[in-house]
């Protein structure tokens, strides 16, 4: 998860925000039936979300955003709180008629169209079921050994004052100097930051890249479970507590197996459909008419 949501000003907003890809989820795990003896996850109200949906929705995940999920404690419960919310908003909406409303019924065909052309091209295009074999997997593991690095990781947790609170720093430093023990409790009482704060001021695991350079150049001079001097940032100040460190290292060959092959199929699906439209096009070329596109191009641009 980017691959998680930011923190305050600790984390680093990826180039990726992998949400993207759970917020296309939440779209469609709506409509998954679930099983008649699943166990309910979560409910909202009489709405309820059951394991087989849940992991169905997991399934559709890139092995990037699924490993983000598992590294993040507060992630896999936060997906879930969203997509009951995302439920609830549907049933509204499906009561009160909204997918007949006019103006929504370009988006509602057009995502559908979408849809089917998508799951078409990758259900005709999909490699054959032996596809990779265990040399060619071996052959991505060698040549992607640098990629799979994991970076220098830090397990993170804050206790973070707003720019323009009322609280000062200088009053969380004289109370954790006085019971350096009770972080976690200080982390509840005063952070403004509420997510970290519910989890004593727990951030999660964060490597070097998703580390804000302000905080990432802080750490190295921090011992564990040594509270740092207070951090001043464009956001307000930054009490940062470093819980545990993990040096860079390379998985081993099983650990990343499946993601590997995975990401083989879906690379071998992808260029398939690109051959299959390039022929598709060969058979039957597009025919446009310019005249009338640059008329419409000249329409929309007008204030």
């Amino acid at each position: 998860m980017t691959t998680r949501w930011r923190i305050s000003n600790v984390v680093q907003r990826p180039k990726t925000d992998c949400l993207w890809a759970l917020v296309v989820l939440w779209s469609c795990v709506a409509f998954y039936p679930a099983l008649a003896d699943d166990t309910v996850i979560g409910r909202i109200g009489d709405i309820e979300l059951k394991q087989s949906e849940l992991e169905e929705s997991l399934g559709t995940l890139a092995a990037t955003d699924a490993k983000a999920l598992a590294e993040d404690p507060g992630a896999l419960n936060k997906l879930v709180r969203s997509m009951l919310v995302q439920r609830l908003v549907l049933r509204e909406a499906l009561d009160k008629k909204w997918d007949q409303e006019p103006s929504v019924q370009p988006l509602l065909r057009s995502t559908r169209e979408a849809a089917l052309t998508d799951s078409y091209l990758k259900a005709i295009c999909k490699p054959p079921v032996d596809y990779p074999g265990e040399a060619e997997v071996r052959a991505a593991y060698d040549a992607s050994r640098a990629e799979l690095t994991v970076p220098r990781s830090f397990k993170l947790a804050q206790i973070f004052i707003a720019k323009g609170s009322k609280t000062r720093p200088e009053d969380v430093m004289s109370r954790l100097k006085a019971a350096p023990a009770s972080f976690g409790q200080i982390a509840r009482e005063m952070s403004e930051e509420r997510e970290s704060a519910s989890r004593d001021g727990e951030i999660g695991w964060l490597t070097e890249k998703q580390i804000q350079p302000e905080i990432l150049a802080q750490l190295p001079k921090l011992s564990l479970n040594v509270v740092s001097e207070p951090l001043k940032l464009n956001d307000g100040w930054h009490l940062l507590n470093v819980l545990d460190v993990r040096e860079p290292y390379t998985p081993f060959f099983e650990q990343v197996r499946v993601s590997l092959a995975q990401r083989l199929r879906a690379e071998k699906t992808k260029t398939a459909m690109q051959a299959y439209m390039s022929e598709m096009l060969q058979k039957h070329p597009v025919a446009l008419n310019e005249v009338a596109l640059s008329k419409l191009l000249q329409a929309t641009s007008k204030p």
